[in-house]
């Protein structure tokens, strides 16, 4: 239990993060490069395949202003897809593992600029890890539409969903309003990004 301002006990609220990491790298970078930010790849960012924010992990609770919640998720999963061979993928997945996230990493073909098995990834784990009641809040990073079928069964389950992606980057505005709440992940990442591109 937290303490409020009053000194009112207050629920500690479980919580998971999702992540459509392809989604979410292609329209970073684009957010990146119309901000004339250089994202230095590393730790935090492999070109088209995974971006995060520098210096912050996937426990450290980017949206602390909106959530009322347990200081850090249960679980965060990072669903990403990749080009090469079995060496290069389980490096992502290292990657994204030392992060702190979950990775579902998938190969894909050059003929693919997506992998479908992300999308269908995401949607199977959002889900039945509400059905199993391992969450109160879901924590959706993605803009794509395709998501607000099962948003729409998390919330008959009782459960709080809030998106975060970039406002004016690919986000569905229907995928937006299924959601109880939704957090603009620009404000957070253009100054992070250009303070340690700068440094």
């Amino acid at each position: 239990m937290a303490l409020g301002m009053s000194g009112v006990s207050l629920p500690s609220y479980q919580w998971m993060v999702f992540v459509d990491g392809e989604n979410f790298t292609i329209r970073g970078q684009k957010v990146a490069n119309d901000n004339s930010i250089a994202l230095e790849e590393g730790k935090y960012y492999h070109k088209d395949t995974f971006l995060w924010f520098p210096r912050y992990d996937a426990h450290n609770n980017l949206y602390g202003g909106y959530l009322r919640c347990a200081p850090k998720p249960i679980r965060s999963i990072y669903y990403t897809s990749a080009l090469g061979d079995d060496k290069s993928i389980n490096k992502i997945e290292n990657s994204l593992w030392e992060l702190n996230f979950q990775p579902s990493v998938f190969k894909k073909t050059r003929q693919e600029k997506t992998a479908k098995g992300v999308d269908i990834a995401l949607t199977k784990d959002i889900l039945i890890n509400a059905f199993l009641n391992n969450y109160d809040i879901a924590v959706l990073v993605a803009g794509d539409g395709d998501y607000i079928p099962v948003i729409e069964e998390i919330k008959r389950l009782g459960k709080v969903v809030y998106l975060a992606f970039f406002a004016n980057y690919g986000l569905n505005e229907k995928l937006k309003l299924a959601c109880d709440s939704f957090i603009d992940l620009s404000g957070y990442f253009i100054p992070q990004w250009k303070e340690y591109s700068s440094k």
